[in-house]
C-alpha cells in the first residue's frame, strides 16, 4: 500500500508539508475544500483559505509528488468552474493534479456563506449530472453533456488537459456507484470488511455496466489515524488530539468512530489497513492538521508500516 497525506492550513503550512511528503516518497498530497474548517462555531477562525489557489502554488514548487483536492463540494462551483481549474493545475503541474467532486456535507459553511444547499438527494443528482459533464470536458474527443442541472457543448476546452476525476466519501449506494461509472480513483472511507467489501463491489458492477474497466479504477481510502505502541500512548494522544481540538475525549472518539478511523496501537491500526488492502485498497490519505509537527507526521506513518 502506498501512503499519502492530507493537510489543510495556510500556504507556508501546507507547502511545508507537500515538500517534506515528495522528499520521503509519498504518493501524493490532498487538501480538503471547505470555506471553513472547524464544525464548531467558535472555532470559526481556523485558517480555510482557497485549496485550488493553494494546489495551484504547489503545482509550481513541487516536482513529482501527485497533487489531488478531497474532495470539492458540487454546491459551490459550477462544474464548468472546476474543468477550468482542474485542467488549469493538471498543465501547471505537468499532470500531476487529480479532481475531487462530492455533495457537500457541511450545513454550517453553506448557511455562514450562502450557499444554495439541497436536500442531500439532489445534491446526488446534481453531482452526478457533473460528474457526466466532466467526463465530457475532458474528453479525448470532444463531446456533449445534457443534463438535469448542466449542459456543454462539444468543444476542445483551453487549456485541454486530461485530469483524472475522484469520487469520494462515506455513502454506501449511490456513491460506490458514481465512482465506478465516472472516477479514476475511488476514495472510500474505511468502514467494517463486509461493508467495505460490499461498496467495492457495487463501484465494480457499475464499472461493467457502464463499460470500463473496474481495474483501471485507482482504490483508495482516508482517515485521521491515532496510533501508538502502547494502549497508554494511544490514550495520551487521543486525549492531546481532543484537547487541541477543543473537546472532550469522547467526543472525540465518537467522531473517529463515526468514521471508522483506523486507531489503537500499531498492530490494531496495521490490521485495519490489512483488511483495507485485501479489499483492493493501494493508497492511504493520511489525515493531519498544517500544523502538526513534521516529526509527529512521520511517527505516525512509521507506526501505520509506511
Amino acid at each position: 500500500m502506498d501512503f499519502a497525506l492530507q493537510t489543510s492550513g495556510t500556504y507556508r503550512q501546507v507547502l511545508d508539508m507537500a515538500l517534506w511528503a515528495e522528499r520521503h516518497g509519498l504518493v501524493s498530497l490532498a487538501l480538503p475544500d471547505h470555506y471553513v474548517m472547524s464544525v464548531r462555531r467558535d472555532q470559526l477562525d481556523v485558517p480555510a483559505p482557497d485549496c485550488f489557489a493553494q494546489l495551484a502554488g504547489l503545482a509550481r514548487e513541487t516536482a513529482s509528488i501527485e497533487l489531488s483536492v478531497l474532495v470539492s463540494p458540487i454546491t459551490f462551483r459550477h462544474p464548468a468552474v472546476l474543468a477550468k481549474l482542474g485542467a488549469t493545475i493538471a498543465e501547471m503541474s505537468g499532470g500531476r493534479f487529480s479532481l475531487g467532486v462530492g455533495t457537500g456535507w457541511l450545513d454550517m459553511e453553506h448557511e455562514l456563506f450562502g450557499f444554495e444547499y439541497p436536500p442531500l438527494a439532489t445534491r446526488f443528482d446534481m453531482l452526478e449530472d457533473a460528474l457526466g459533464y466532466l467526463r465530457a470536458a475532458f474528453a479525448v474527443e470532444p463531446i456533449a453533456h445534457e443534463g438535469p442541472f448542466y449542459r456543454l457543448a462539444a468543444f476542445d476546452m483551453v487549456p485541454s488537459q486530461r485530469v483524472p476525476i475522484v469520487v469520494g466519501g462515506r455513502g454506501r449506494l449511490r456513491t460506490p456507484r458514481l465512482a465506478g461509472t465516472f472516477a479514476d480513483e475511488y476514495n472510500a472511507y474505511p468502514a467494517p470488511p463486509d461493508e467495505f467489501a460490499a461498496r467495492i463491489g457495487r463501484a465494480y458492477r457499475a464499472a461493467v455496466a457502464a463499460g470500463r474497466d473496474p481495474a483501471g479504477i485507482l482504490l483508495s481510502s482516508s482517515g485521521n489515524v491515532v496510533v501508538a505502541n502502547t494502549e497508554t500512548g494511544y490514550r495520551e494522544k487521543l486525549s492531546r488530539q481532543a484537547k487541541s481540538a477543543g473537546m472532550a475525549v469522547a467526543e472525540i472518539e465518537q467522531h473517529l468512530a463515526d468514521r471508522n478511523a483506523p486507531r489503537g496501537t500499531a498492530g490494531q491500526v496495521q490490521e485495519v489497513l490489512g483488511h483495507l488492502e485485501e479489499a483492493g485498497v493501494t493508497r492511504f490519505y493520511l489525515q493531519t492538521s498544517g500544523d502538526t509537527p513534521l516529526e509527529a507526521v512521520e511517527e505516525t506513518l512509521q507506526l501505520m508500516g509506511a
